[in-house]
């Protein structure tokens, strides 16, 4: 089933700041993690994770960083929230923190409504793409959100 958690939530935050950022360098996870307030400790694993994925593209170098593997309109909200939940469940024991459903109604009536009303949310989630997310974000404003300058001078 899948939870909407504070890393779940991380994550979409951090390749939304990718994709929104990432032009013409790639942007830095400290950058990342300073702008939205993530953890600098789960944000890296987290970025490991999506660059395995696929979804992210590592630089190495001293003006390294992450940029998007692919176009933002061919990413979606709900590929990122797959794959981090499949993060989570890998770093999971078996036991999900959910009660489990042991009688014939909540097997065969509650669960099969939670399951759709997931699909559904899930499937909605599809339709979303970085893209979107990206020009909702144009629409507020945020476009002043830019990259920290540099701290130096030469």
């Amino acid at each position: 089933m899948l939870r909407i958690t504070r890393k779940t939530l991380y994550a979409l935050e951090a390749v939304l700041d990718i994709a929104y950022h990432a032009r013409p360098d790639p942007v830095q996870a400290k950058e990342v993690a300073d702008r939205q307030g993530i953890p600098q400790r789960y944000l890296e694993q987290a970025l490991q994770h999506l660059v395995r994925a696929g979804i992210l593209r590592g630089v190495r170098g001293p003006r390294g960083g992450y940029r998007l593997a692919r176009e933002r309109r061919r990413i979606t909200a709900g590929e990122i929230m797959r794959l981090v939940a499949q993060m989570e469940i890998e770093e999971q024991t078996a036991d999900d923190g959910l009660p489990k459903l042991v009688s014939a109604l909540g097997a065969q009536v509650a669960s099969p409504i939670l399951e759709r009303i997931q699909n559904e949310v899930m499937s909605r989630l599809d339709t979303i793409s970085l893209e979107d997310l990206c020009r909702d974000a144009d629409q507020l404003g945020l476009a002043g959100l830019t990259r920290a300058k540099p701290d130096f001078t030469i």
